[in-house]
């Protein structure tokens, strides 16, 4: 048995895969076919059954962190709807020593067919190290093993470090779970919300606000590269688009344009930033070099254009326009030129597409349909095929894709006294779960994978 190591840092902290040895190759044999169907859209796919004790604690005093690590992963697992923990309460044997094989027949009795165990002891400078090791029950093999030492305040990023490394090494799928996302948390009447940019782990933890809510914060997004972000933000007189450094609080504005700029997005390499400006009754596409603030026109049509989002290379743009009558959705070059119409409702001639976003995978477009007195939340690939609604009702908007491209999360705003909620759904358009937040919630971004 062997067990990897490396350090966490506090803020920003450096990330690192590492697999070991002979087993970095071979999936569960109970479970490849489970990866299998994660690879088909649409396909049914039974949870892997997994066990995940409380982590040992080398002292009394961090049996609640020893608890809450294995609480975490557990969590993560579960809403991921890949996995299906089973109850602590069903265990037959009792890990005391992580360096100790398990006695595996206790395991396949309540049919894990894989296992969990970790440790946590504190060290001398006062840091924790933490360990885990992936036990596939069936063979009695370890999978992976890995040990983490940081700071005590950083727990819970462990266990979501952990999940990733189960997520992907189970699946073959990259993990999602080490991110952050932004939104507008909204609190107040509906005539007179108050919103404020907001920042949280995947999970609806660890939430703090980035903004204090005096003026009114629009579409956050995240850099593919930096702890930045993008909004809009409507102060005195018109919107203007802002960047904001999430750890350092440093904000500076994207130029200074005439008229109002929406729906700012950053480039795959987070050196420009592309965005919507209305001119009159329109509103083109301009794209901004942030180090040079040069500043190119995309498109120059008598539409409203708006919504922008890049391929993952960087060669294309997918954006809403209703320059055929209706909000649809286009996609053309990266620096402008002719646009090509994806989007055609095969069931209903009135329907209209928005906020168009492009999977990190660059596998799919996800976008927001309206039609038949319904706001869906679908996907389609890049040239307009293979359309799939993932869910339906009242109201559903702003699409943003996990890390991995596997999942989506979005808002639903039900109306009347009621406020949005966020919610998360598979590519499959099953699993779909509502996440928590402290109040009401809308306009989601998810971060990249923590670096």
């Amino acid at each position: 048995m062997s067990v990897t190591s490396f350090s966490l840092t506090p803020l920003p902290l450096t990330r690192r895969r590492v697999v070991l040895g002979g087993a970095a190759a071979m999936l569960l044999p109970s479970l490849a076919s489970a990866q299998t169907k994660l690879s088909v859209p649409g396909g049914e796919v039974a949870p892997i059954p997994i066990a995940i004790p409380n982590f040992v604690a080398g002292s009394p005093a961090d049996n609640e962190v020893g608890a809450g690590v294995a609480q975490v992963i557990t969590n993560n697992l579960r809403r991921s709807g890949l996995f299906a923990p089973i109850d602590q309460a069903a265990y037959i044997e009792h890990i005391s020593d992580s360096d100790k094989p398990p006695q595996f027949q206790n395991w396949k009795t309540i049919n894990a067919q894989a296992l969990v165990v970790g440790r946590i002891t504190r060290q001398p400078d006062g840091r924790l190290k933490a360990e885990f090791r992936l036990w596939d029950v069936t063979t009695g093999q370890q999978l992976t093993g890995q040990q983490y030492f940081t700071s005590p305040e950083y727990w819970r990023r462990i266990g979501h470090i952990i999940s990733d490394q189960i997520y992907e090494r189970l699946t073959g799928e990259k993990g999602y779970f080490d991110s952050r996302v932004v939104f507008v948390d909204e609190t107040g009447a509906a005539e007179r919300r108050v919103k404020r940019l907001a920042l949280m782990d995947q999970d609806g933890a660890n939430v703090r606000y980035l903004t204090r809510g005096t003026d009114l914060v629009l579409t956050p997004r995240f850099s593919p590269s930096t702890q930045e972000i993008t909004y809009m933000e409507f102060g005195q007189g018109d919107p203007k688009v802002y960047l904001l450094n999430i750890e350092t609080g440093q904000r500076e504005i994207v130029g200074n344009f005439p008229g109002m700029t929406f729906s700012p997005r950053f480039s795959p390499d987070g050196q420009r930033v592309i965005m919507s400006l209305q001119q009159g009754g329109n509103s083109n596409l301009f794209v901004m070099d942030l180090r040079s603030k040069a500043t190119t026109r995309l498109t120059d049509t008598p539409a409203i254009d708006t919504s922008p989002s890049y391929a993952p290379d960087g060669s294309r743009i997918c954006f809403e326009s209703d320059r055929g009558g209706k909000p649809q959705i286009y996609v053309m070059p990266a620096s402008g030129g002719p646009a090509q119409r994806i989007s055609f409702s095969k069931d209903d001639s009135n329907g209209s597409y928005s906020t168009p976003v492009w999977s990190p995978r660059g596998d799919y477009i996800a976008f927001t349909k309206q039609g038949g007195g319904q706001f869906s939340i679908g996907i389609m690939m890049p040239d307009g095929s293979g359309e799939r609604i993932l869910t339906s009702g009242f109201h559903n908007e702003g699409p943003t894709f996990a890390p991995n491209g596997r999942v989506l999360m979005f808002f639903r705003d039900p109306g009347g006294n009621s406020g949005p909620s966020l919610f998360t759904v598979d590519i499959s358009g099953r699993n779909e779960q509502r996440v928590p937040t402290p109040g009401f919630a809308s306009d989601p971004a998810w971060s990249p994978l923590l670096s």
